[in-house]
């Protein structure tokens, strides 16, 4: 074995002291004693799957002033993320066969962490030959950044038959486009602050557009993205569908005070209902913890709160942020690791996720003892800012990937070694 390493680790559903072995980057052998070329110890610090975060906007190609691949995949690193699936709403969208070579190609380049890759559907796609890169596909049912949208349940339909011959999850953004007053629209009102986007994207239409989606695609492995509400997890019950939920959704409501820099797509809600997402994450029924890691600039976010684009950066702190509850023992360890490493390795196919033999040897290392402030000049992606300013964090001292320590106490080590997921790394694969 090229390498042991030892610890408290989430071993069989529990913590364990145990040593983890580990050759040609995955994991053969967890024992209670290994030997190993090199070794590393621990002590009573903990040793967890990294994360996997399912919903990532890293703006590479066509924004990269906002985020890249390479500032996104650091910061990933830093909140224990050792994989990211990117969203195809970039400029170009990823519709087609050339967008994702491109894309491919420069993810190949820049990413520091594994990555997959999500094709768009839209009119002018074509879903199947895409099938052998992407790592699913995005349906977006209301406007949003890029573009990209799918509105009627014939195009929806149309979309949702095309990907499922290829067996792979269709991730939707689900808010009811006809629900929501457009710009020029003569009934739409100024959005002047948090409560008035909450107001113009009601929670009404998040469960309108997943009762829609369950009428559709019942065939289809279908995840609803950054569910926000009461009302939506009520329409989620009886549906075969898998869900995912943001830090921020369960951590700010419109009463939180960020003014545009808390504008996201589907908004902030109020009290009750960030408190009754966050309840049903604690109680295990939010399958899978997702930043939706959406930068923009100070500049952008500096504009007039209706004119003010939607989406915040969260990549770097949405488990660390997660981790505090744990400590506080508001939530079980189990949970937290269920959806932010075990439960998107299940829904997405991917070999990661769990402390397995076999697994790739993704590994984040933290001492629960060190709460610290989030502070956005310690952070790592390029828009320079967070909505958690001064909150409490766990970050991971450690994360590895595919047995290679990337980052050490705030430093970054190593040589970049992320690739593709789907294809390993191999572009003529598409």
């Amino acid at each position: 074995m090229e390498l042991v390493i030892e610890g408290r680790a989430f071993y069989n559903g529990k913590l364990q002291s145990c040593a983890i072995g580990i050759d040609k980057g995955r994991i053969v052998a967890v024992k209670k004693v290994l030997k190993g070329e090199r070794h590393m110890d621990f002590n009573d610090r903990i040793i967890l799957p990294a994360a996997i975060d399912p919903h990532v906007h890293f703006r590479d190609p066509g924004m990269t002033k906002k985020e890249d691949f390479e500032t996104g995949s650091v910061s990933a690193l830093f909140g224990g993320v050792s994989c990211v699936l990117d969203m195809p709403n970039t400029k170009p969208p990823l519709l087609l066969r050339e967008d994702l070579l491109e894309k491919w190609t420069i993810a190949t380049k820049k990413s520091w962490t594994d990555f997959g890759l999500f094709g768009g559907c839209s009119d002018a796609s074509d879903p199947f030959r895409l099938s052998k890169g992407v790592i699913g596909y995005k349906v977006f049912m209301s406007s949003t950044t890029g573009g990209v949208l799918l509105a009627e349940d014939e195009e929806i339909k149309r979309a949702l038959d095309a990907v499922k011959p290829t067996g792979k999850v269709v991730s939707v953004h689900a808010e009811d486009d006809h629900m929501i007053p457009k710009q020029g629209d003569k009934t739409r009102k100024e959005e002047r602050n948090l409560r008035d986007h909450d107001e113009a994207r009601p929670t009404s239409a998040e469960a309108s557009a997943i009762r829609r989606l369950a009428s559709l695609g019942q065939a289809n492995k279908i995840n609803i993205c950054h569910v926000t509400s009461r009302d939506a997890l009520e329409a989620l019950k009886g549906a075969s569908f898998t869900c995912e939920a943001t830090a921020h959704h369960m951590l700010l409501d419109i009463g939180c005070g960020k003014g545009a820099f808390g504008k996201v797509n589907p908004p902030l809600r109020r009290k009750e209902d960030k408190e009754g997402l966050f309840a049903a994450f604690c109680a295990g029924k939010i399958d899978m913890l997702a930043s939706d890691h959406a930068p923009h600039t100070t500049a952008d976010k500096g504009e007039d709160f209706d004119y003010a684009p939607s989406g915040m950066p969260g990549v770097e702190t949405a488990f660390p942020l997660m981790m505090t509850f744990v400590k506080r023992e508001q939530m079980s360890l189990a949970t937290l690791v269920r959806a932010a490493c075990e439960r998107p390795a299940e829904i997405f196919g991917l070999n990661k996720g769990k402390i397995a033999v076999g697994r790739d040897a993704d590994l984040m290392v933290l001492d629960p003892r060190e709460m610290v402030q989030i502070s956005s000049k310690k952070l790592h992606s390029k828009c320079g800012w967070t909505a958690f300013e001064g909150f409490e964090a766990i970050f991971p001292q450690s994360t590895f990937l595919r047995g290679k320590m990337l980052t050490e106490g705030g430093a970054l080590l190593g040589e970049r070694m992320g690739r593709d997921v789907v294809v390993m790394g191999k572009a003529n694969t598409y």
